[in-house]
This record gives C-alpha cells, structure tokens and sequence, in this order.
C-alpha cells in the first residue's frame, strides 16, 4: 500500500475534481488537444492543476485540498477561465457535462500517457467507451478508520446523488433514454459500482493488497468504484456525479458531500450489510435511467421514495452540519426539482444537438 496521509490535511477539507471536454470551435465535436492546454497553462500561476484525462479530448481541472468548499469552487472557477482563455485563443472550447451530445465515445484519441495506453490494452472496448465524465470529491480524513466509516455511511445516499446530477442523457448523437449514460458506462469497467462490503479498513488493505500480488493492479487507483479510500491523499474519494456544466452545481455536490461526511461520522457505524449492496445496485440502476423520476429504496427504511422527496430528507439531515461550514445556501440548487439532464433533453428536442454543445459552452464558462 503507499504512504497513508491521515490526519495530515484540515478535518474534512475538500478537493475537486472536473473532467471538462474540450471542443473544436467550429464543428463544436470533441478535439484531442488537451496536451496544448496543459502546455499553455502550466507557467500560469494557478490554484490547482490543470492536467490529463484518459481521452485527449478532456482536460481536468483540479482544486486541491481547501479548507472549505467555497475555496474550492474559487480555485475552479479559475481553472475553468484559465482553460476557457488558452481554448479562445486556439480556435478551442471547454465544455462540461457527463458526455459529448453528438462525438461517438470509441472514436476518440487516447491521451499521450503510457498509464492510458497500458489500460486501454487490458480493458479493450470498455476502456475505450470511456468517454464520458465525471465530478470526483475528496473529503479529508484524520484516520483510516474514520475512512472506512464515512464510506459505508456515505454510500447508500449515493444513487441519489447520480439523480440528481444526471447530466448525459446523450450519447453518440441520440437520446438513449438513460439519464445518466456515464454511469452505465462506467459499470462496464471490472471493478466498478459498489466496493465489496467489507467488515473494517484492514480487509479493503487486504483486498487491495491481493489483487497486486496477482498482477490485476498496480495500486488502489485502478478500483474504479463509486467511492473509495484515497490513502495517498488521507481522504474519502466520492466519484458518483456526472459532471455538472454549472459551477454551482459542483459546488451543491461538494457542499452534500462535505456535510453528510460530518453528519455520518458523529453517528454510530453502519452495521455490516452484504445484501445492502443488491439495494445499492438496483438503486444505482433506477438513478441512472430515470434521474429526478427515480424511485429508489430508501437507505434505511423498507419502501420506496420519489427522488425529490429523498433529496429533501437528506438536505434536512444535513443542514445542521452544513450551516456549520458556512455551506447551507450552496445546497439550495438540489431542491429546485430539476437536474442538468432534463434541461440538455430541453434544449435538444426544440432546437437540436449543435446548439446544445453551443448552450453547454456558455454555461460552463464561469466568467
């Protein structure tokens, strides 16, 4: 295992990570030319990093480690301007959301890294039907067991969280009718979906630890579930939501997951549950094909609920917590009854695909 890192950042600070797309300015479809942008960013002082992706079509943009979220988002904000300038100056655009509405994902250029093509060659089409992006929180963790207990806490509430940021409806040129087709394309990677229920850290360690000594990974990283220790990092690592395109909207997440991290560890442990998996996996399954029409098991009562009525318990639940980080009003953009999906299915059926790339654009652009 590498070096764990607990305990060594602010107790449930919080890093940000989004997978934004890069389009050509003309044909508004996706253009490999992340390595231009990390090459005409890199001598800008910026409050993170910009670097990237598996796909050369994508660049991410990363806040690190902030004390609190609107920090966060301030560091995004100004990654995203700093990629939205160097792109206006090459005949480029940026634009977030969980998939292109009209590039077919196969037919991308895998990025300039060995790490990318070495993946590609082990996971075949399913590695190259990747193209599709997410939102990654990292909440700060002062041990492994806190970890370990935050994770399970946190998990149930996570198909909910796909929900209500589903924002790739699209796929290839068509509405597939998936909300979310980032999600089920991410299932078809090995590993993926929920981690296996463990009974404490030291089991996922030894699980870990496992599957490097038979060759199928080279470090914790390549476990693609939906939520996972990051020990390199001391934090919970959170990889649920599709990408959202406006800021706010990651800063909603980010602020969910931040407060729901400190409401989970002032309770008592989850209790092992290995059937609670197969109510995750169906819940899972419901956010991504219907979003906000979803029903969906409740986390720790025996009946189903609409999502927005979900989304309200779990702001309630988590207000208190968030009024103590300065965040309450960041939660605000969840209750509105709508997610970025439904408005991209909006925009394409009245006006179609081109000019939905174009509304993606103008909505990403934090200026």
């Amino acid at each position: 295992m590498p070096e764990a890192r607990w305990g060594e950042s602010p107790p449930f600070s919080v890093g940000v990570e989004e997978e934004v797309m890069i389009l050509d300015a003309e044909t508004l479809l996706l253009a490999p030319a992340v390595d231009l942008l990390v090459r005409e960013t890199e001598s800008l002082a910026l409050p993170g990093e910009i670097k990237t992706e598996l796909f050369a079509a994508v660049v991410e943009l990363t806040a690190p480690a902030s004390r609190s979220v609107p920090e966060a988002i301030d560091a995004l904000s100004r990654l995203r301007r700093a990629a939205t300038d160097v792109g206006e100056r090459n005949a480029l655009r940026i634009a977030a959301a969980g998939s292109h509405p009209i590039s077919p994902p196969e037919e991308q250029e895998i990025a300039n890294d060995p790490r990318y093509r070495e993946f590609v060659e082990y996971a075949g089409v399913s590695a190259r039907r990747q193209g599709v992006n997410g939102l990654h929180v990292h909440i700060g963790m002062e041990s492994a067991a806190a970890c370990f207990h935050a994770l399970e806490g946190v998990l149930p509430w996570l198909p909910l969280v796909l929900a209500l940021s589903a924002n790739s409806p699209y796929l290839a040129g068509r509405e597939t009718g998936l909300a979310s087709n980032r999600a089920e394309i991410l299932a078809q990677l090995p590993r993926a979906g929920a981690p296996p229920a463990f009974r404490s850290y030291g089991d996922w360690e030894d699980f870990v630890e496992r599957f490097v000594k038979l060759g199928l990974i080279d470090n914790y990283r390549r476990l693609w579930w939906d939520i996972r220790p990051a020990p390199i990092f001391g934090t919970l690592e959170v990889r649920m939501p599709d990408q959202p395109t406006r800021l706010e909207l990651t800063g909603a997440f980010a602020a969910l997951l931040q407060a729901l991290s400190v409401v989970v560890l002032a309770g008592a442990e989850t209790p092992f549950d290995p059937a609670g998996r197969g109510v995750y996996q169906q819940n899972r399954w419901a956010a991504l094909r219907h979003g906000l029409r979803a029903e969906l098991v409740h986390p720790f009562r025996d009946r189903l609920v609409p999502v927005p009525e979900l989304a309200a318990e779990l702001v309630d639940i988590v207000s208190p917590a968030a009024t103590e980080l300065g965040t309450r009003e960041l939660l605000e953009p969840l209750l509105r009854g709508t997610c970025e999906g439904d408005e991209q299915l909006e925009i394409g059926r009245s006006s179609g695909l081109e000019e939905l790339c174009s509304e993606l654009i103008a909505r990403t652009d934090p200026r």
